[in-house]
Order: structure tokens, then sequence, then C-alpha cells
């Protein structure tokens, strides 16, 4: 099978990956970060800021697939400290309409390009 891949225009790959790939039924994307953004600022201590950011990211490349946060059904968020996850889910549920996806957070010691959070999803494509 060849991958479909899809990109967002005003977000960058920190490595040789694909913003997102298409997998039939369903569409897998890459983690963002603040950082992947083309005019990425230096956004350190502000996880509401870089979460905003991750999802701007998130949010292009899903346009670009067709798709809409409604068709989102799993998140995971990695954040490098456990005491932003109150800031972190403030803006979190801003982006989404209840029934919300599944979700998993997970604290990890370090992310790419020194981020603070990075999110990726998974989305369903109605039929």
């Amino acid at each position: 099978m060849a991958r479909k891949a899809y990109e967002a225009k005003s977000a960058t790959a920190s490595g040789p990956y694909s913003h997102a790939i298409d997998a039939g039924e369903f569409v897998y994307f890459s983690g963002q970060t603040a950082m992947n953004s083309i005019s990425a600022k230096d956004l350190t201590g502000d996880i509401a800021e870089q979460t905003r950011q991750c999802f701007i990211n998130l949010f292009e490349v899903l346009e670009e697939a067709g798709l809409t946060s409604d068709d989102v059904v799993k998140v995971n968020v990695y954040l490098t400290d456990m005491n932003h996850f109150a800031a972190m889910n403030e803006v979190y549920q801003t982006q989404f309409s209840s029934p919300f996806p599944a979700r998993t957070c997970i604290a990890v010691l370090a992310l790419p390009l020194g981020a603070e959070v990075e999110i990726e999803m998974i989305a369903k494509k109605p039929k």
C-alpha cells in the first residue's frame, strides 16, 4: 500500500516523518509541538500558548485531510511536567466539543526542540 501523506503549510517536521498518514478509515497525526511552527517563538514556560500552537498545527493538517475536530477519536498528550496538566487542560477543553475524544496524558523526561508539550491525534473519516 502506498502511503498517502498530509502536510501542514505552516508547520515544520523536526525529523523524517509526515505530519499525517491516511490509513483508510483512520488518519494518524504525528505529534506536534509549538516549536514545529514556521513562525515558532520561544514560549518556554507558557504551556497554554504552547498547547494552543500544537492544536493550530494539528488542525491545519486535519483540514488538509478534509477532516474536523469532530472526527478526532483519540489524542495523546505528552508533558515534561505534570504541574502543567491544569493549564494544558484549560486550552484542550476549548479545542473539542463534548463528547471529547479518548485521551492519554503522559509525563516524559524531555521532548524534541525543547518543547514542554507535544500532542498527537487519530481521526476517523466519516462514512
